[in-house]
């Protein structure tokens, strides 16, 4: 693995890792009754994930180019492993980190709330003092929450299939579509164009089916409905099943490849 490789898989880790602990947001929201403060401050490490893919797709995309037309032994394919691979592990360490990060998000949450200021904030955080507290934070998910997660009365089947297959689709899109124009360059602008569409296909059923499910899940707890409990069991199946996702998104990366190739010889 070369240093390029190496930092194209830093990109993704965090695009990935932010991804699932955005999950923690919701119980942070929760936990410390601001909902709206907690999402609010979300947005900033949003900035980060999407900074980091404004990177990625156009140094992976000069990547492949300057491989088209080498010999047939060539490491596009390898590459694209290498960047999924990094996705599942983004996953799996969001999941695990979990339970940190929903504290230190419901302390920040509680400080912003405070101090009305997003740049005191962030000083304190980096400061000496808050780095203490940061790892005075840091836990492992305990044993017992563990075994209440063998539990799935409460959790929807359908709900964790959906969240899989669009993550699955989310993650294997763009890199699909690179590596269709990679295997038939005649057809590489078209095939990156319909990386959309996979795309689209993952936010519908994101945006139809997961969000509004959380939503009303958030609402039943502030209206006394449900449970902070059954929230944290609920997000993290859902972390595990994004974790899934990207283990199904390695798959598919073949076949997405090949429809899409197949799908821009026809269009």
């Amino acid at each position: 693995m070369d240093w390029q490789l190496l930092f194209l898989c830093s990109l993704t880790f965090v695009i990935h890792f932010i991804g699932t602990l955005a999950y923690s947001a919701r119980i942070a929201g929760v936990r410390t009754g601001k909902i709206a403060v907690s999402f609010t401050l979300f947005n900033t490490l949003i900035l980060l994930s999407r900074t980091s893919n404004l990177f990625q797709a156009p140094l992976l995309a000069k990547r492949i180019e300057n491989q088209l037309g080498a010999p047939v032994s060539n490491h596009v394919l390898q590459d694209l492993r290498w960047l999924l691979f990094s996705a599942a592990v983004a996953n799996l360490l969001g999941v695990l980190l979990i339970p940190t990060f929903q504290r230190l998000f419901s302390r920040a949450v509680v400080s912003y709330h405070a101090d009305r200021s997003l740049y005191r904030l962030l000083d304190r955080a980096f400061s000496t003092r808050g780095w203490h507290q940061i790892r005075q934070h840091i836990t492992i998910p305990a044993r017992q929450n563990l075994s209440s997660l063998a539990s799935t009365d409460s959790i929807s089947p359908g709900l964790m299939l959906a969240n899989t297959l669009s993550i699955a689709l989310w993650t294997v899109a763009v890199f699909a579509a690179l590596y269709a124009g990679f295997l038939h360059p005649q057809l590489r602008n078209t095939a990156g164009q319909l990386s959309g569409l996979i795309n689209g296909a993952a936010t519908i059923l994101m945006f139809l089916l997961i969000d509004p499910s959380l939503s009303i899940l958030t609402d039943d707890i502030a209206e006394g409905k449900s449970t902070q409990a059954h929230l944290r069991k609920t997000v993290i199946w859902l972390a595990a099943s994004r974790f899934v996702g990207t283990l199904l998104a390695q798959l598919l990366l073949l076949p997405a490849a090949m429809a899409i190739a197949c799908l821009a010889r026809y269009i």
